[in-house]
Order: structure tokens, then sequence, then C-alpha cells
């Protein structure tokens, strides 16, 4: 008999909105990658929001650092009953290892494959979902036979494990091959190349279909009186149910080509991938871990064996679309980027703090950053670092330099900026900017030094500011501005006010809710050159990109906050200036306010000067030469 579990079924039928239309399921509610460090016989309780225990799942752990296996535990077999995905043997209970489901992720113990004491590992749950994810357990009975299943759409990938004694991993894949790929298989535990299974010994040479999946009789699937799980990968293709409209796409399972490329309608956050023609590992790459846009940059770990995590180039990231650089053809996994609502809440999107007086320099922001900008307020440069370009390299923006190497980044952590620095760090201020929709996004992208040419972007509404930097050479940092259009352009790092763009800036063409358009200039789109895009948003609530007149008096600029903004950045656009930056850790007082900027290595002004004052909507502006001279335009960008 198989089981799924009556939550599922309550979800299935659109309790929580996704078969039954309007808002459906964050990406983040049915996926996680959750990194921890173990505390031995103390335990970790990993808080990743994803509901196991009301709605069940899989959570896959694997130790980055030492030669342990890959422990897969699920809620159909319960706690304690583990699965080793580089292995043939059966399954285990172990009461050290993961011991509770939570509504808001697990628990595990001290044993060593998911919880030594000061050891690194990585988590990646799935939630069980219509048009995502679906965990089903049966008996066999030896005979050709169809067992049921719940994700309500095509099959994309199907693991199946028989649990009552050792044999290996069954993989169906529907990249194996074009017209049935029904009649192959692959194992999870080894790097064998596609199997021929026209024999109907798996698969009884019949496709799953959306809610069924069959079998024939090999011992490995369909024993009889013998026990088995299997996991099941739904593929997407313009039917997904998620996300706050309740149709968007979250995961497709695909081929590629060996140095071929393939475009998703999103940037990925996860991919398992497998060369099939050659014997070739499974390869896991995520963005916590380090999946970026920098070469040869991607740190991986392979499920099919217990090799710690090591690091290569397998994708290339161009906008959404990925170069296979495996030099073989791949079947693949793909999980999309989340969250897809809009944030409501700016302390889960944005940071600011001082570095530390002493000790490792480790910031606490209760969210993954995706970019940070760091500035020593006695004086020099504005370091930005990116989580997409990996941890050793970084830019400044008061510069023309090209991306350099820096002080290591260590991005992977759920919850906090790190830096490989350990002394007093107590005058470098940071801001910290989480990626979300409407709010702010990145994108790497490689030039073509063709106009017109047009790059995607997922920030789901047409960006009020962009950022973009060539990172391979010297140029200006070009800014695009939504109000002004695109046929005029500011620089980051120079005084200049607005000036007419070049054709071969932004093709005089405004940029648009998914993609931005662009010349051919150096700036921005030189042939074969490296690229970076920062694109920023109005999300209600959280963030403003606004303008407004000087009147040489005073006046309250509305941003839409209740509490006042904690970040403002101003520049003045009909005329020369800085661009001047305020926040509330340093201040934004009713007096002179402590001042910085983008644009070069000054330090911080902190008295003499009155620029800004609080206000509760946004931010309030006194009677100043600089962010408020009569009958000047200037810009600006807060946070709330």
């Amino acid at each position: 008999m198989a089981s799924h579990g009556s939550s599922f079924q309550k979800v299935f039928l659109g309790a929580a909105g996704s078969s039954a239309g309007g808002a459906g399921l964050d990406v983040d509610e049915v996926f996680s990658t959750f990194l921890y460090e173990g505390a031995g016989g103390t335990g970790v309780t990993v808080n990743n929001g994803v509901d196991l225990s009301g709605e069940g799942g899989l959570v896959w752990i694997k130790a980055r650092e030492a030669t342990e296996d890959h422990v897969l535990f699920d809620t159909e077999r319960g706690v304690t009953k583990l699965l080793e995905s580089n292995k043939t043997t059966a399954e285990q209970t172990n009461s050290g290892t993961l011991t509770n489901f939570y509504s808001t992720g697990f628990r595990v113990d001290g044993n060593g494959t998911v919880g030594s004491s000061g050891d690194d590992y990585v988590s990646w749950t799935f939630r069980k979902a219509p048009k995502f994810f679906d965990v089903v357990t049966y008996t066999g009975n030896g005979s050709n036979r169809t067992i049921a299943h719940n994700l309500g759409t095509t099959v994309g990938m199907m693991l199946v494990k028989l649990t009552s004694d050792t044999d290996g991993w069954a993989v169906y894949h529907r990249g194996l091959d074009s017209s049935a790929p029904e009649d192959y298989r692959l194992r999870l535990d080894g790097t064998n190349t596609k199997i021929d299974n026209t024999d109907g010994s798996r698969w009884n040479r019949t496709a799953p279909t959306s809610s069924v999946f069959s079998l024939g009789t090999d011992g490995s699937v369909n024993a009889n009186g013998s026990t088995y799980v299997a996991y099941l990968f739904a593929h997407n293709d313009g039917d997904g149910t998620f996300g706050p409209d309740g149709n968007a796409d979250i995961i497709s399972c695909g081929s590629v080509n060996a140095n071929s490329t393939f475009t998703l309608p999103w940037q990925p956050q996860w991919i398992l991938s497998k060369d099939y023609n050659r014997s070739y590992d499974w390869h896991i790459i995520d963005s916590m871990r380090g999946f970026t846009a920098s070469g040869n940059a991607d740190n991986y770990l392979e499920a099919n064996n217990t090799n710690a995590e090591q690091t290569a180039g397998w994708f290339d990231i161009d906008g959404n679309t990925l170069k296979n650089r495996s030099g073989g053809n791949i079947i693949y996994v793909a999980i999309r980027r989340g969250p897809l609502t809009v944030p409501t809440d700016a302390t889960k999107v944005f940071d600011v703090e001082y570095g530390p007086s002493s000790g490792v320099y480790s910031l606490s922001t209760g969210f993954p950053v995706d970019m940070a900008i760091t500035k020593d307020d006695t004086g020099g440069g504005n370091i930005l670092r990116t989580r997409l370009l990996g941890g050793g390299t970084a830019l400044q923006t008061e510069s023309t330099n090209a991306e350099g190497s820096s002080t290591t980044t260590y991005w992977d952590s759920n919850t906090s900026f790190d830096l490989n620095l350990n002394a007093n760090y107590s005058s470098f201020i940071n801001w910290m900017w989480k990626r979300a929709p409407s709010y702010f996004d990145v994108v790497a992208y490689t030039g073509n030094g063709t106009r017109g040419r047009t790059v995607s972007h997922n920030l789901g509404v047409i960006p009020e500011m962009m950022w973009i930097k060539n990172r391979g050479d010297a140029q200006n940092w070009l800014i695009y501005i939504h109000s002004l259009g695109g046929t005029k352009r500011l620089f980051l790092n120079l005084t200049s006010g607005v000036s007419d763009a070049s054709i071969d800036d932004f093709n005089n063409t405004d940029a648009q809710a998914t993609q931005f358009t662009l010349g051919n200039d150096g700036r921005c789109n030189a042939n074969n050159q490296t690229f970076i895009a920062y694109l920023f948003a109005t999300a209600a609530g959280v963030s403003k990109v606004g303008s407004y007149t000087g009147n040489g008096s005073t006046q309250n600029i509305d941003c839409g906050f209740s509490n006042g903004a904690r970040f403002v950045l101003i520049k003045i656009t009909s005329s020369t200036g800085d661009w001047r930056l305020y926040d509330t850790v340093r201040g934004i007082v009713a007096g002179d306010d402590p001042q910085l900027v983008l644009n070069n290595t000054s330090a911080e002004l902190s008295s003499g000067y009155d620029l800004i004052d609080p206000h509760s909507s946004g931010f309030a502006l006194p009677a100043s030469p600089y962010t408020n001279n009569s009958g000047a335009s200037y810009i600006f960008y807060a946070i709330a």
C-alpha cells in the first residue's frame, strides 16, 4: 500500500491556494538550503521556515568539510530513519541523527553525519507540495503495477530506493531521452552512464503520469513484500501554481548538451546534475554555499560519494541563461531562487551595522546577505561585495577600477555577513541587502557588443535605479534612473549631474519589468567582457526610489514609511554634487548629521552641516544648499 499523508492531500485540494487559484506557496515555503554548525550531543534546531510536521517532506544532509555520507530523512518513514544516497545500504535507524520534524524545520543530534561538534553541514529541505515534490512509500508485489502520487503535473525526476534490503537507487529522469525516457535509468549511488531499461524491469516501459508512476518487477523497485520509498520532483513548464499570483514556475528538470546553454525563466538557487553519457559524479551546487558568476567558483558536493565540498566551474551564469561547462551531456534539476513575495518588513531585507571592536568579523543580520557595502568612516574606499560574484572579489563605488581581489567574504550563512578579519573594525560601517521582488536584484552578464541587447532580471517590476559596472575593465559606474528615462545617465563614481546618455549606454530605451536594454559601450556591453548590474525599486513600506525639487526652506519627503527611514542616499541631478549617504546607526537627527559619500574616499563629515532630519513617513530636509537648494533637482533612495 502506498502512503502519502493526509496533510498533503489537503494542500492538493487547494487549502494552501495552489490548485484553487489566488496566491500560491512561495519558494521559501517549500524549499530551503540551510547551513549550520554541529553541536554534538547538545543538538541543533534548524529553523528554515519549512513546515515538515504539518505538510511532510524530505531533509537531505551532508557534512561539508568531512568525508561523511549523504543522509536522507523523510516524514513518511519517520525520524531517526536514514538512507544514504551514496550507498546501496538498506534503511538504518540511528537515534543520534534527525530526531524531530517541526512546522518550521527540524532538529539533529550529535551523530557525525549530521551534527558533530564544530563541523559544518548543509541541509536541503523539500516540502511536499503539488507541482513541486512528493514522498511515497509502498510495499512491492513483484508484478507490473502503478503507484499513486500527488504531484499533479509532469514528473521530472524520481528517485526510488529499496528500504528493507540492500540495492541501488533507481533514477528516472525525463531528460534521459527525448521520446522514451522511461526506457532508461541512472543510479544515484554511482557514476554509471544511462542504463538501457527497454526490458521494462524498472519503469515497465511506461512514463509516469501526473497521478501515477509505473513499476516493473525488478527487486530494486518492486520485489514482493519488500518496502520502498520514492522521491518525486516535478517539472514546471508554464503550469506552476506558486507565488503571489499563484501562477509561477519554481522547478525545472531538463537536459543540455556539452558546452551548450539553457535559459530558465528565472535564476536558480539549487541544481543537481549528472553527465549521463560519461562515468561522472552527481553534482549538487547551491547559492548558499557558492554558486557564482565568477568562473571556477562553484562549491559542489557529489551525491554518490562521501567527498568533502570541492570547488570548480560547472555553470556560467549570464542573466537567467546558464552554460553547461562540464564537457558532457547532462540532466539537471533546478529550483528557483526565492522569495517570490514582495517584502513587507525592511528588517528582513536590509541591515546596517558597525563592524566588531574585537574578535571575528561577523554581523548578525537574520537573513542571507546578497550585497554589502563596507566603508571605514575615518576614510577609505567604499568596498562593494556581492554573493553572486563569490567570496574573494570586490568593487569600489568611488573608482573606475575593475573587479579586484578582496578580503574573503564568507557568504555561506543564512543569518549573518562574515569577513575573514579579526581585529578592531569598529569604525567600519556596513550596509547589507537581500534580494527580493520589487526591492533589489543582482544580475551578472557577459557583453556581446551589440546595441539593443537585452538582459533578463528577476526584480518583477521596472527597476527605478540601476548601477552597472564593467568587472574586467576600468570604466565608470553607469547609472540608470527610470524617472529620467533611457536617454539620460549618471555616474556613481562622479559628482557630475544628469547628462544625455549616448545610444551606446541604454540604447535610448527604458528598462522593463523583466529586462533592461543596453547599447554597446564599454561601460555596459563590451563584447566578451563581464558585467554586474544592481537593480533597485520601490517596495511599499520598505523602500522608495524617488525624486524631489529643493525649496531652500524645509520640506518632508513622504516615502510611505511608518517609522521613518533608516537609510537615505541623495544625489543632486541638476548640477554637480556628491552621492550623500545617511543612516540611523550613525545618526539621522534633528541637528548636524554624519555624512559619508559613495563617490570618494573621504572620512565622515560629522559636524557643521544639518542636511537631513528624521520624519515618520520618510525623512525631512532642512534648509541646505547641499540637499535642499531652491529649484535644484534631486533623486533619492530610502529604506525603512
